[in-house]
C-alpha cells in the first residue's frame, strides 16, 4: 500500500485528491496547522473523512515538515496548501509569499535533509503567466500581476532549482481555473452560483461584481487532481500546463449560470468598481498539449458542464439543509 502525504487536504483540491488516491489503494495522510480544530467539511462532503489521517504540520517550520516526512516516509507527497486567493494576497502579501514560497522551499529543504526517494508534486498556478498574447505552454515566460502569482512564482523557480541542483523528483503543475462545488464562497464562481441559486429560489438580492470582461480557461476540478496524479507516475519529473485549452470570459460564465436557471443576469447583476483588483489579467489562454501528449490527459467537462454540476450541488444542499431545518 503507497503512503500520500497530501499538505492542503481540506481544501477543493486535496479533498478531491484524496477521494482519487483512496479508490486507487493509497494510504492518505494529510496535514493541517491544527488537525483537532482542521475544517474537514470537504472531506466529509465526499464522504472520506474517517478514511484519512489528518496530522498536525506547519510547513514553514522546518522541524515540523522534518517529523511529518520522517515518520511516515511518503512515496508520494503533494503540496496543495497556502493562502489560494488571488484577491486575498493583494490584503495579505506577506503571508501568501510566506505561505506558498517559503512552504514549499521547506518542504524541498526537508526532502534534500532527510534524503528521501519521495515523489513531490507542487501546485503551481497559471496566474504566472500574467497577460500573455499568446497560449500559455510550458516555454511561456511568467509575468506575475498579483502577490499570489509572484509566490507561485517563487515557488516554482525553487523547486526547478532543488530538481536541478540535488536531483530531486519535483515537478509543478502549472494548473489554470478549475472550479467544483467545493470552492470556497469567496471565489468568483462559486459566488455567482450561489448567489443566481439564492435568487432562483426567491431572494431579493443583487450580485455584486468587479471586471466581467477578464477571460480564463475553466475546468472541472475532479479531472485536475487525476492530472496531478498522473505527472508523478512519469519516469522524468516534468512541469506541465492542465487546462483545458478553450478560454471564456467571465460575462459568459455569469450569463450562462442564470441562463442555465430560466433567468436573465442583466435583471440581477451590479458592477462594484471596488471589486477591480489592483491589477488584473485580462485573458488567460492554456496550450495543454505536452499535458495530452505526456500523460494522455485531457478534459472532458466543458465550462457549462461545470456550471451545470456546481448549480446542481448548490440545489441539493439548500433543499438538504432546509429539510433538517
Amino acid at each position: 500500500m503507497p503512503t500520500a502525504v497530501i499538505c492542503g487536504i481540506t481544501g477543493q483540491d486535496g479533498a478531491y485528491l484524496a477521494e482519487l488516491l483512496l479508490g486507487k489503494g493509497y494510504r492518505v495522510i494529510g496535514t493541517s496547522r491544527d488537525a483537532e480544530v482542521a475544517r474537514t467539511g470537504n472531506l466529509r462532503r465526499l464522504g472520506i473523512a474517517e478514511r484519512v489521517s489528518v496530522v498536525s504540520t506547519t510547513l514553514n517550520d522546518f522541524r515540523s515538515v522534518l517529523q511529518l516526512l520522517a515518520k511516515h516516509q511518503p512515496d508520494e507527497l503533494y503540496n496543495l496548501a497556502g493562502q489560494s486567493s488571488v484577491a486575498l494576497s493583494f490584503e495579505q502579501p506577506v503571508e501568501t509569499l510566506e505561505s506558498i514560497g517559503q512552504g514549499t522551499i521547506t518542504l524541498l529543504e526537508a526532502i534534500r535533509f532527510l534524503k528521501l526517494p519521495v515523489r513531490l508534486y507542487s501546485a503551481g498556478s497559471a496566474e504566472c503567466f500574467g497577460d500573455s498574447p499568446t497560449p500559455c505552454d510550458e516555454q511561456s515566460p511568467f509575468r506575475p500581476r498579483s502577490p499570489y502569482a509572484v509566490a507561485k512564482s517563487t515557488a516554482h523557480w525553487a523547486l526547478v532549482n532543488y530538481r536541478e541542483a540535488y536531483g530531486l523528483y519535483a515537478c509543478t503543475g502549472i494548473l489554470f481555473n478549475h472550479e467544483s462545488p467545493l470552492r470556497p464562497a469567496r471565489f468568483v464562481t462559486r459566488k455567482i452560483v450561489s448567489s443566481a441559486c439564492r435568487i432562483r429560489a426567491g431572494s431579493a438580492e443583487r450580485l455584486k461584481l468587479g471586471n466581467i470582461d477578464v477571460e480564463r480557461d475553466w475546468g472541472w476540478a475532479p479531472e485536475y487532481v487525476d492530472a496531478m496524479w498522473r505527472m508523478l507516475q512519469l519516469e522524468v519529473a516534468t512541469d506541465l500546463v492542465i487546462a483545458t485549452g478553450i478560454t471564456c470570459s467571465l460575462r459568459h460564465f455569469v450569463d450562462s449560470t442564470f441562463r442555465q436557471l430560466g433567468l436573465n443576469w442583466l435583471d440581477y447583476v451590479d458592477h462594484n468598481p471596488e471589486l477591480i483588483r489592483p491589477s488584473e489579467i485580462r485573458r488567460g489562454h492554456a496550450d495543454p498539449r505536452l499535458a495530452r501528449k505526456l500523460l494522455g490527459w485531457e478534459s472532458k467537462v466543458p465550462v457549462e458542464e461545470v456550471i451545470a454540476r456546481m448549480i446542481e450541488a448548490e440545489v441539493g444542499q439548500t433543499n438538504e439543509m432546509a429539510q433538517q431545518s
